[in-house]
């Protein structure tokens, strides 16, 4: 069984994110279909909700020649710098370090948000001294705005599909890592949910929020002369 879990109050093994090797090969393995996949995308219209809500159709990827820097939502606020991460000697996504809590940790070896594929961004929940940077993920709802500025000055900005509470013992890699609909850009913020147990000092679940690119702002451009007098 894999999973992702990403921080709560540390333990033996201080809350890191944990993923068995062979989970990460499956994403890597993912990134290089997408990226052998020719055409034009067909990225679909409107996205309707079971509840019957119509969501914003989904824009053209961007490129992938940027960084994530920063991470911001309204409802619930959430405001965070954005640090690249790698994988662990286990073979698990490495989370942003407890020191640095108030940050989110983007998996360097997946997409750039706003890029083609589902790009993953990770973070602590809580720690030992209280909440740390994805606290309130789990009241996010579909609908909601989630924007990332690149370090190419551009804006992405995602809509929320959906929010998912996913159990350790029914954790799946494909439906979790990869795309929902080949050709879009792609978004998972992740961190832990469910039940906290004690005595393993790990939480039972994660909270998985999917979204998918909306808009693209560029970065603004110089002041206009001022017109001659």
């Amino acid at each position: 069984m894999t999973a992702t879990t990403t921080g709560g109050r540390s333990g033996a093994r201080g809350g890191a994110v944990t993923t068995v090797a062979w989970a990460v090969l499956l994403f890597g393995l993912w990134l290089w279909g997408r990226e052998l996949t020719g055409g034009e995308p067909d990225l679909g219209g409107p996205v309707r909700l079971s509840d019957g809500r119509v969501l914003p159709a989904p824009v053209r990827p961007l490129d992938g020649e940027a960084v994530p820097v920063r991470l911001e939502m309204d409802g619930p606020a959430l405001r965070a710098e954005v640090i690249e991460r790698g994988v662990e000697a286990d073979g698990g996504v490495e989370p942003p370090p407890f020191e640095a809590a108030d940050t989110a940790g983007w998996f360097r070896d997946g997409p750039v948000p706003g890029a083609a594929g589902a790009a993953l961004l990770v973070g602590h929940v809580d720690t030992d001294t209280g909440r740390a940077v994805f606290y309130d993920l789990s009241t996010v709802e579909p609908g909601a705005e989630v924007e990332v500025l690149r370090s190419d000055g551009r804006t992405a900005v995602f809509t929320v599909e959906r929010v998912d509470v996913v159990e350790l013992s029914a954790f799946d890699p494909e439906a979790v890592y990869g795309p929902h609909r080949e050709g879009r850009a792609e978004l998972r913020l992740i961190t832990c949910g469910g039940e906290f147990d004690a005595e393993r000092s790990s939480y039972s679940a994660n909270v998985v929020v999917s979204a998918y690119l909306t808009e693209t702002r560029d970065p603004p451009g110089p002041p206009a002369d001022p017109a001659p007098s």
